[in-house]
């Protein structure tokens, strides 16, 4: 059983590993764990889920065992690290339609921006441990 919150992402997005490695550097109370949207694992636990990936999603988190996704996702995990960086989840009272339109119009262009690559990004050994496959 995974204890804490988990953090889904697109495995072969350059945008979505930054933001998982931005996520790391500062998660020092290693309250994240990390899985690709590819990975067995996310097929496993979002298997059934009513989740909207089709649309466009990078990220997804697990918190409680609750799925939260697109903008709310990112600002929960915000809300989570260190420094000055919840202070982003007062944008949680802009009403979710805009914030996810937001959300969907990066998401739609994270390739084209960012690029994209082959496979999934394979983490150092020293953060195995915080990868779900």
């Amino acid at each position: 059983m995974v204890v804490g919150a988990i953090i889904f992402f697109d495995g072969v997005c350059n945008l979505c590993n930054g933001a998982v490695q931005f996520v790391i550097k500062r998660d020092r109370r290693e309250v994240f764990k990390f899985a690709s949207l590819q990975s067995d694992f996310a097929k496993e636990t979002l298997n059934g889920s009513a989740l909207k990936l089709a649309h466009g999603d990078s990220l997804v988190l697990l918190e409680n065992g609750k799925l939260y996704e697109q903008s709310t996702a990112v600002l929960r995990i915000a809300k989570k690290l260190p420094g000055l960086w919840p202070l982003l989840y007062a944008f949680i009272i802009v009403p979710p339609f805009l914030r996810n339109a937001i959300y969907r119009w990066v998401a739609r262009h994270r390739y084209q921006w960012f690029g994209k690559q082959n496979q999934c990004w394979v983490p150092t050994p020293s953060l195995k441990s915080r990868f779900l496959d």
